[in-house]
């Protein structure tokens, strides 16, 4: 399988490529949208399968999944993310990526969820990495915050709590889980 993985990490992206090329797939590693879209349009049949992180730097990688069918329809996209939420998820699926899997995922778990036959799999992936119920909470202020534009008295009257208490919140951001 060609793969191409855009990730902004480049400890993650080696140590993920070394453990698909062990398995026997080849991986171009890029960091940013705009190299992503290169290797996409130097040959658009290259690719079977596009992993894409969801954050990269200051942008979001949901952006690169519309270009990246665009150049290449053929190629699945994988969403992958440290920041996993509901809403992010049900946004990337609508997006046109394939499948959705939080970080930290291992070569296997992400060749699981590309696998289309075995559906359980890939869901069985899923659950080995449950987010936390604090970072599911974190995520969706975040989603709400955003809604209002960064206000946060619009967006505590819409959570339904004090703006003193959104502020604690969100000063108390959830680490990464392991």
């Amino acid at each position: 399988m060609q793969i191409l993985l855009v990730d902004d990490d480049p400890v993650f992206s080696r140590t993920l490529s070394r453990a698909m090329n062990r398995l026997g797939h080849e991986v171009e590693a890029v960091t940013t949208p705009e190299a992503a879209l290169e290797q996409v349009g130097a040959a658009p049949a290259r690719f079977d399968v596009a992993v894409v992180d969801l954050r990269l730097g200051e942008r979001s990688g949901l952006a690169l999944i519309g270009p990246l069918h665009a150049a290449a329809p053929a190629v699945r996209i994988l969403m992958l993310t440290g920041y996993a939420s509901i809403a992010t998820a049900i946004e990337a699926i609508k997006q046109g990526a394939f499948n959705y899997l939080p970080k930290p995922a291992t070569a296997r778990q992400i060749l699981a969820a590309l696998d289309d036959t075995a559906p359980e799999a890939a869901a069985e992936t899923a659950t080995l990495n449950p987010t936390s119920l604090r970072r599911l909470e974190w995520e969706h202020i975040q989603q709400v915050l955003a809604d209002h534009d960064g206000n946060i008295s619009a967006t505590a009257r819409a959570l339904g709590m004090h703006r003193r208490t959104l502020q604690r919140k969100l000063a108390k951001r959830p680490t990464r889980e392991r």
